[in-house]
């Protein structure tokens, strides 16, 4: 693990830290290689029920580093930025985020693949493609619009001019804005709220959340399933139990 991605695992939530403050945490390709070890391992980890993603020293993310990104330039779908995109996108447990200071580019476009973001007053959230002659990324032009609707990410996306927590609370890219000092320690304790809960029923709501758009009948016989499922399970027994006897529900 690179000295510049830190994390650590306690109450069954990962925090992963972008830790290179002096860049503000741009992201190099051995940062992304990090990131990406970090969810898969996660991912594969029953003991691990939430992450946390957060930046060190002030800030989330500047984005890619341009020296980095320029030098190695990403081909192919097992690349550092390949691995990490298919990552957060395809992370079947809750991803939280914690921003403040600077969300620039990737900063921001990983958060429409997060299940909540938190966020400082002090962060400002970027989206430079056009002005760097580049285009969207992370599918960042499908979730974005879907989002905030299409004259309002054009506006983020056409003028890359930065947005500040409030806005983007507003906009409902952020669920929370939290004083700077609080901020990680809000996360990571609504994150421990999460990993208290039942692994599979939080996995399959994310699921249902995240599947292709659907008409409602379709919606409804897919839930059907799961919900059907679910009821047979030792979690929902467990919860059940728990309810009754008036207490703390213990999913392992």
């Amino acid at each position: 693990m690179s000295q510049d991605v830190l994390t650590e695992t306690q109450n069954g939530v990962l925090t992963i830290t972008l830790n290179r403050p002096a860049k503000k945490n741009a992201l190099t390709a051995a940062m992304y290689a990090a990131v990406a070890d970090a969810l898969a391992a996660a991912q594969a980890d029953a003991a691990i029920r939430v992450v946390v993603l957060t930046g060190a020293g002030g800030a989330f993310t500047a984005g890619n580093d341009l020296n980095d990104f320029l030098s190695n330039p990403p081909r192919g779908e097992e690349t550092p930025v390949a691995r990490f995109l298919r990552g957060i996108s395809t992370f079947e447990k809750p991803l939280i985020a914690a921003v403040a200071g600077v969300a620039v580019g990737v900063g921001t476009t990983l958060l429409l693949h997060c299940d909540l973001v938190y966020a400082a007053p002090s962060a400002r959230l970027q989206l430079p493609f056009v002005n760097l002659a580049l285009v969207p990324e992370a599918a960042s032009s499908l979730l974005l619009p879907r989002l905030v609707g299409h004259q309002k990410a054009a506006e983020l996306f056409y003028f890359g001019e930065a947005f500040d927590a409030e806005t983007a609370q507003q906009l409902g890219i952020v669920n929370a804005v939290v004083a700077e000092d609080q901020l990680l320690a809000h996360a990571q304790a609504r994150a421990a709220l999460l990993a208290k809960k039942a692994p599979t029923a939080m996995k399959l709501a994310k699921q249902l959340m995240r599947q292709p758009a659907a008409d409602v009948p379709t919606q409804m016989a897919a839930e059907s399933v799961h919900f059907g499922n679910q009821l047979k399970s030792t979690e929902a027994r467990e919860a059940m139990t728990a309810f009754f006897e008036k207490r703390t529900p213990n999913f392992g």
